[in-house]
């Protein structure tokens, strides 16, 4: 099993979300392949790259089967991480035709959405080559989907940011104005901290140059993150941090600055679009003899 599946499985059941995603699309069967085709049917089908990119869920797909049916031979031709072209072939399966066809959809769309997030961070990562910036993604996740897109973007060669809201605390502009200030959300937070003896990381968001002076006087967490700022604005953030502490730069970054931004010296870059505004790459599953 993927090192990413242990990693994570506290808190992502993997076996049931195969079921309640197969619940959603087979209910009470599947009737076209019960229709046509005799339950001792045996058949084979391979994934056809139709797409140049990034293949990102193989591991998933086998994972996906193995759960279906032990039983169902898994034959990976590819890697995840890999860069394919049209025609490439990623994986054949082989064993009940119907259990094949049942699964095949689920598979697909697990693979292709996960395949155009690893392509799209693998594209920008590129573009910040040269420097010491990592391109990480955000909460800005579909619903229940959220390890597979995250797992997505490590596959692209970008890394994850607070996996919930439950392994960092992140105080963001919202949490700052009910708190009545950045410093009064930094005190509250070593205050909940110390009451209920957990140790968590902390990144406080900054919305201007100033607020960036009044924590770094204040300290106590380990990474700031530059809100939205300007180029020259994050030059100036980053010499006033003066590698003291981690910085992310988030917001409003795109393909065509993220170059510039990440030249100023930060140590991530946040970009939501990696899994909220991607297209699903195009794959296929299917039989051959």
């Amino acid at each position: 099993m993927d090192k990413y599946i242990q990693q994570h499985k506290k808190h992502f059941n993997f076996k049931a979300f195969v079921k309640n995603a197969l619940q959603e699309d087979v209910g009470d069967g599947d009737h076209s392949a019960m229709a046509t085709i005799s339950a001792s049917k045996k058949g084979k089908c391979r994934l056809l790259v139709k797409e140049n990119g990034i293949i990102a869920g193989i591991e998933a797909a086998k994972e996906i089967f193995r759960l279906v049916d032990p039983k169902i031979k898994f034959t990976a031709m590819l890697n995840d991480g890999d860069r394919v072209n049209v025609g490439d072939i990623a994986f054949i399966v082989e064993g009940s035709s119907r259990k094949l066809l049942t699964t095949e959809r689920l598979v697909l769309n697990v693979m292709q959405r996960m395949s155009a997030i690893a392509t799209k961070t693998n594209y920008l990562q590129s573009l910040c080559v040269g420097t010491r910036t990592k391109v990480i993604d955000t909460r800005k996740t579909t619903p229940n989907f959220r390890f597979f897109e995250k797992w997505a973007v490590v596959i692209g060669g970008g890394a994850n940011h607070r996996f919930g809201l439950y392994d960092m605390i992140m105080l963001k502009d919202n949490h700052i104005d009910f708190s009545g200030g950045i410093i009064e959300a930094l005190d509250a937070t070593h205050a909940y901290l110390k009451k209920t003896r957990k140790k968590l990381p902390i990144e406080v968001e900054t919305r201007t140059l100033n607020d960036v002076k009044l924590i770094l006087d204040k300290g106590g967490f380990q990474r700031i993150m530059l809100d939205n700022y300007s180029i020259s604005e994050t030059k100036k953030a980053v010499a006033l941090i003066n590698h003291r502490f981690e910085i992310e730069s988030s917001g409003g970054i795109t393909e065509k600055n993220i170059a510039s931004y990440a030249k100023c010296g930060v140590d991530f870059i946040s970009v939501g679009a990696l899994t909220h505004h991607v297209k699903s790459m195009d794959l296929s599953l299917k039989a051959f003899n």
